[in-house]
């Protein structure tokens, strides 16, 4: 079957489009997407489909092309745009309608401009005209008029829910004979409950933190239970290094989850979330090193196993698990050990609890306070400051 997709990509395809576009072609179907606006976002088109954008240039000349073919035809539809508000529509329409020589079906995603503009093609194609119906169309229709006489000429009219159904069907007035509901899909194989071994690194993308290490380590590991989840970004003033280039070379990418910068309750959330906490830290090129990381003092807290190096004042703190600067093989060992124990991630993490208890408690700040206290300037007294200007005066 070959099919004209009209949707739109402002922001690249929406999930569920990409999803039926794709299950589509794998059954051999061949779908031509005609988009009226065409942007990345975070989900494209993948290489191999053909998508066909709005051309400014073939909307003008395709004007004058229509009108010399079929005048009378085109002068109907051109007063119905004029009347409602739709002119735009008829003119995308007309732009793309002499690519849809060998097309059997036209398909609308939404009930908003692309059905506006299909309609239109279905009036100069006479092919099938087929709609999904989603939901803000149905209360915030940009022209309410065209949307009644678009779905007047539909073959067929698809949306997700029997409540949309109803909508369409008592607000809208279209024979409920005329409505097939059906709902998206899922990738029931990718959306299912699964254990996860969930190990977290929070950091700037800075050399000297070891991002690269653990993307190794992970990928000599080769096991599917266990996911990196990534918190932090690059910054100017370190130097850096592109993890996210590192885990595409590396072909890990299922593995690891990037969550760019987070603070306050969407780290909390992290840290309580994962399994182990992971900073491999070594000297960067230049010989810069850590002092202790703060992030490794909250995991800590949280009471979470902790992987780390011997590197700097690390291990004054993280009694276990330590491995060599730089050695893959020592973390994928570490890592081996602790993901296959759920005892012993428990006994770490109790430790580590205890042990940020007696290292990183408040009376650190007390003791902080005590020395400022010690060597500030002490208060001079307002007597003395009398004595003093008296004896400047004489």
């Amino acid at each position: 079957m070959k099919i004209a997709l009209i949707t739109s990509m402002k922001y690249g395809l929406t999930q569920f489009i990409f999803r039926d576009i794709h299950a589509l072609m794998k059954k051999g179907h061949k779908v031509r997407i005609f988009t009226l606006h065409c942007r990345d976002g975070l989900y494209n088109p993948l290489s191999e489909w053909e998508v066909i954008p709005i051309s400014y240039f073939r909307i003008f000349w395709c004007q004058f092309f229509c009108f010399l073919n079929r005048p009378r035809l085109y002068l109907l539809l051109l007063k119905e745009a004029l009347e409602s508000k739709s002119l735009i529509n008829l003119f995308v329409g007309v732009s793309f309608s002499d690519k849809l020589t060998d097309t059997e079906i036209i398909f609308s995603y939404f009930g908003d401009h692309k059905i506006f503009t299909a309609y239109y093609l279905k009036r100069i194609t006479n092919i099938p005209l087929i709609v999904t119906i989603r939901a803000y169309e149905l209360y915030r229709n940009p022209n309410p008029t065209m949307f009644l006489k678009s779905l007047d000429y539909c073959d067929r009219i698809v949306t997700i829910t029997e409540h949309n159904k109803s909508l369409l069907v008592n607000k809208f007035g279209i024979s409920p004979e005329r409505i097939d509901i059906v709902r998206q899909i899922l990738d029931l194989n990718t959306y299912k409950p699964q254990r996860k071994i969930k190990i977290l690194i929070v950091g700037y993308f800075a050399e000297k933190k070891g991002h690269e290490i653990l993307f190794k380590a992970i990928k000599t590991l080769n096991r599917s239970d266990i996911e990196v989840w990534v918190v932090g970004d690059k910054v100017s003033w370190v130097l850096n290094v592109d993890c996210h280039k590192i885990v595409k070379e590396l072909g890990i990418e299922s593995q690891v989850a990037f969550f760019g910068p987070q603070r306050n309750t969407a780290l909390l959330a992290l840290y309580r979330e994962c399994d182990v906490f992971c900073l491999p830290s070594h000297p960067d090129r230049y010989g810069d090193c850590e002092g202790f990381p703060n992030v490794i003092a909250e995991a800590m807290a949280f009471g979470k196993p902790v992987i780390s190096t011997r590197h700097a004042g690390i291990p004054e703190a993280v009694e276990s698990i330590l491995v060599d600067e730089n050695s893959v093989e020592q973390l994928v060992a570490a890592l081996v050990s602790i993901c296959n124990s759920t005892k012993l991630r428990f006994e770490l993490g109790q430790s580590n609890r205890q042990r940020a208890k007696e290292l990183f408690s408040e009376r650190n700040n007390t003791d902080l306070e005590n020395i400022l206290k010690k060597y500030a300037l002490k208060p001079v007294k307002t007597s003395n400051l009398t004595t003093i200007d008296t004896d400047l005066v004489h």
